[in-house]
């Protein structure tokens, strides 16, 4: 089985691609999901109640799709459990030979949000990529199965001060790889990936670059108002917005961010958003060219 953690250790270009789960989305759909994009990408990455959506949890996923084959990318947040769950599941996750995993904060629960329940944050996420490093440095019977643990990182555009203390901090707790927000922004990112590899930060990490085909220029207005951070230009939404067929559209501009991107030095990878039809993202990146067997050396 191929892995995310291979492909990061192989300093290949690396993709995933997360799932679009709901609530009640059945293990038949989910596997369906997985299976059409597997031969397309490293790892499955399994979001943790985004938005504050309830949706079945990425430990119960990962077991089921380790047993059908496919490497899952698990994430977790402090904002729902405390020391001790997140702990439970951190060894959960390891019993069952996850690999690789993102570990965030979590978005705080919006005031108005249908479901009433109390955030915890128990622990900071550096806690969090601590606790899941000790249990890589733990002698254990079955070997080879050390957690690559990465975790979020916001594209912008640093001051002249900037000196990335945050992250360093991450990597010194022992995070080895960053996840960006959605940007579609490749001037900002440009600057950004050269801020970080002039400060010598992708010495300590792999950073991946997070995107989707967008279907439709409401599903671009609907990342920008809702999901923390989302860099996506009005034009990407102009263009949606005229195009004759708008998923085709989506398709295309997802497949050349990919191509520019996979040339900005430090950059390590990309993970790609299922927003509606998994086989879009299968499509871009088909049409992106980057499938093919080549390696990508990180400055």
């Amino acid at each position: 089985m191929k892995t995310f953690r291979h492909a990061l250790q192989r300093k290949k270009f690396a993709i995933t691609a997360e799932l679009s789960l709901r609530n009640r989305t059945t293990v038949d759909e989910a596997l369906r999901q997985a299976g059409s994009l597997a031969e397309f990408v490293d790892g499955i990455q399994l979001a943790e109640n985004p938005h504050a959506w309830v949706q079945v949890s990425p430990l119960a996923l990962s077991s089921l799709f380790i047993r059908n084959g496919f490497d899952p990318v698990p994430r977790l947040i402090c904002r729902d459990r405390n020391r001790i769950a997140l702990q439970s599941d951190l060894l959960g996750l390891r019993a069952i030979g996850v690999t690789s995993l993102v570990l965030n904060k979590g978005s705080r629960i919006p005031k108005d949000h249908e479901l009433r329940a109390k955030p915890v944050f128990d622990v900071s996420c550096r806690e969090l990529v601590a606790m899941a490093n000790e249990m890589n440095e733990e002698d254990w019977a079955d070997g080879g199965h050390e957690f690559v643990i990465g975790t979020s990182a916001t594209v912008f555009t640093p001051g002249a001060d900037w000196n990335a203390e945050l992250l360093l901090a991450r990597a010194s707790a022992g995070a080895r790889f960053l996840q960006t927000q959605p940007c579609f922004n490749l001037d900002l990112l440009r600057r950004y990936m050269h801020r970080m590899v002039e400060n010598k930060i992708t010495w300590s990490y792999a950073v991946i670059v997070t995107l989707a085909p967008l279907p439709s220029a409401d599903t671009a207005r609907w990342l920008t108002e809702n999901v923390r951070g989302a860099l996506i230009p009005k034009t990407v939404a102009e263009r949606l917005d005229h195009a004759t067929d708008p998923e085709q559209e989506g398709i295309d501009i997802c497949a050349g961010l990919m191509r520019e991107i996979s040339s900005i030095p430090g950059v390590s990878g990309i993970n790609l958003l299922t927003l509606g039809n998994p086989e879009a993202v299968a499509a871009a990146i088909t049409a992106s060219g980057l499938r093919e067997e080549r390696n990508h050396h990180v400055p």
